[in-house]
């Protein structure tokens, strides 16, 4: 039986103790004081797969000479001589070895110190973990606050080592898309929904052109004491805190800057109507709209930073239904009159994820809607303590209409709410099966406690994106088996038997490919119910009764989507004969990470 690396190891150095001991009695203290200088003369960086982390794998060249060089059987030999697993040979010709789980700092610096004493080796260096490099180069990033400062940003560097939006459209509810190079790359088709020539300004109806003319008015053009107003350009601000080009060495990143942005414009002069808001949310979802071409870039998350006075209609509540059934996520804006949200449209629509603002601080904007239909809150910015922030994005120069491109600071729950749905769809990217409430929910579940004040309600808290998509993704496979081999008695149609495994040493949640391995012997297996059961509780069922199952034992291996639960716990198998007349025994059983 071979002995572990703590345990050999152990027994190497009682023996080196002994040995010298027996030599001569003052060289015994002099071994013994020099023990601990031999373990600190392997540098950190061969001991380690990332800062903090010891390897768990290390790759080992061995000499040209060396039969180890060529042979998997010699290089097999000589990693368990060293108490360790031979993996695969490598491209260059080295051996990957494995040093178990979650080895100590102390044991992978004696494993690397007696491959580096072995004179047919050449090199031993750790199996290092790689990971994106997350800070963007673009060169107003250091402005952008409100992704990654630790009192009121929104944690976003932290999720890009995992997800970027990839694969994932966001349909930008608003004002249509003026032409920007740090945008451009990931624009896709939208359409003109505006169908009054007197709010879309472009001298016609409705058309697949969302290009942005402009939004301007003069004085009481919108009302009588409504002053004149220049054009926001606000549907371009907001699709650049979704998804602006990241790592171009230009302007600005974006939360998801791996997705699509779909601009569907529906607010022009003076504003836009409820109508064509709902043909909008209708066509972004994959739905059909008489008149309008079908969608060939349908939304999986739309963004909706717009909103009116008074409760939310059954005409626009029947549209969000509807998207929200089609698996499209909805982000509103609570609306920037301070005041109870209750009161503004669609942010107290159902089914949507209402977003209250915050400032720099950490604390409700001034301005920002509140309320129980509050969902959760986002950075907003707040101009008013200083242009700085606000929150800067993708923009347009012209007063009126289009001049050049340009960047600036903007204010409101309508900067907010790009924020969340910039978070969709970096979740809908990392686990492409979560529905809409399940993305509502784990955005409510993770986030952070507001680090400022807000008096009337802000939802759950602060939006956290890295902690959020770690909770949705699924760990690494890496092969790692936990298993049990103790077998247990299935009593013929009794309760219900259970055998753990404890999981240690991964990081973050399981992977959506666990695989379960089960060994059973039963004389029918159709009786038998057997299910996996979470360190949470959870239980994901395996195998359900049939009658028509008669043939005799479970020798299989079942793979379950895991990725919402922590690796690390007490996870169980659970099985149960339900029908007489037959008996069997749990054998083992194994979980493959």
């Amino acid at each position: 039986m071979r002995t572990s690396p703590s345990l050999r190891r152990k027994l190497i150095s009682v023996a080196a103790v002994s040995a010298a001991l027996l030599s001569v009695g003052t060289a015994s203290v002099a071994v013994a004081q020099d023990a601990p200088a031999q373990e600190a003369a392997v540098p950190a960086a061969l001991t380690e797969a990332a800062p903090g982390a010891p390897a768990e794998r290390l790759i080992v060249g061995y000499k040209s000479g060396a039969a180890e060089a060529t042979s998997n059987a010699a290089a097999e030999a000589d990693a368990a001589a060293k108490d360790a697993d031979f993996q695969r040979r490598l491209g260059t010709g080295a051996a990957l070895v494995d040093l178990g789980t979650n080895p100590s700092t102390a044991e992978v610096a004696d494993a690397v110190a007696e491959f580096k004493a072995d004179p047919q080796v050449a090199y031993v260096v750790p199996d290092r973990l790689n990971k994106p490099q997350a800070d963007p180069n673009d060169t107003e990033y250091a402005k952008q606050w409100d992704l990654f400062e630790s009192t009121a940003g929104m944690n976003v560097p932290g999720a890009w080592t995992t997800s970027t939006g990839t694969g994932v459209t966001v349909a930008v509810i608003d004002t249509g898309y003026v032409a920007h190079t740090d945008l451009a790359a990931n624009i896709v088709a939208g359409y003109d929904f505006i169908s009054d020539t007197a709010v879309s300004v472009d001298g016609n109806g409705r058309d697949s052109n969302p290009a942005d003319p402009g939004d301007y008015y003069a004085a009481n053009e919108c009302g009588s004491g409504i002053p004149a107003s220049s054009s926001s350009w606000h549907g371009t601000h907001v699709a650049g805190t979704i998804a602006a080009v990241t790592n171009n060495s230009k302007g600005v990143a974006g939360i998801a800057y791996g997705a699509k942005i779909s601009p569907l414009r529906v607010l022009g002069k003076c504003g836009g109507y409820d109508s064509d808001i709902i043909d909008a949310i209708t066509w972004a979802s994959g739905g059909t709209v008489s008149g309008v071409p079908a969608n060939t870039n349908v939304a999986k998350v739309i963004n909706m930073s717009l909103g009116g006075d008074g409760a939310c209609t059954s005409a626009t509540q029947t549209a969000i239904n509807n998207a929200v059934s089609r698996g499209t996520v909805i982000a509103v804006a609570a609306g920037n009159d301070n005041d109870n949200v209750a009161n503004h449209s669609p942010g107290n629509c159902n089914n949507v994820i209402s977003v209250a603002a915050t400032n720099r601080t950490g604390a409700k904007a001034s301005y920002s809607n509140y309320g129980s239909l509050v969902d959760i809150s986002a950075p907003g910015g707040q101009t008013s303590t200083g242009t700085a922030n606000g929150i800067l994005s993708t923009l347009n120069s012209g007063a009126t209409t289009a001049s050049s491109e340009s960047y600036a600071y903007y204010q409101g729950t309508s900067m907010a709410t790009p924020h969340i749905a910039g978070l969709a769809a970096l979740l809908k990217s990392a686990n492409s099966s979560l529905t809409p409430a399940q993305i509502e929910t784990a955005i409510k579940n993770n986030a952070r406690a507001l680090p400022g004040a807000c008096s009337g309600g802000c939802g759950a808290g602060l939006a956290d994106a890295a902690k959020t998509v770690a909770a949705v993704s699924g760990g690494t496979t890496t092969g790692t088996t936990f298993s049990s081999t103790t077998a247990v008695a299935i009593p013929d149609n009794g309760s219900a038997i259970e055998s753990s495994i404890a999981v240690s040493g991964r990081t973050g949640n399981a992977p959506s490919t666990l695989q379960v391995g089960v060994d059973i012997t039963h004389t029918y297996r159709g009786d038998l119910v057997i299910g996996l059961v979470a360190p949470d509780g959870t239980v994901y069922s395996l195998k359900a009764a049939s009658s028509s199952d008669s043939a005799d034992n479970v020798s299989t291996t079942y793979t379950v989507n895991a990725s919402s639960e922590v690796a690390n716990g007490t996870w169980k198998l659970r099985v149960q004969d339900t029908a007489a007349q037959d008996t069997g025994t749990l054998n083992s059983w194994k979980l493959t990470f």
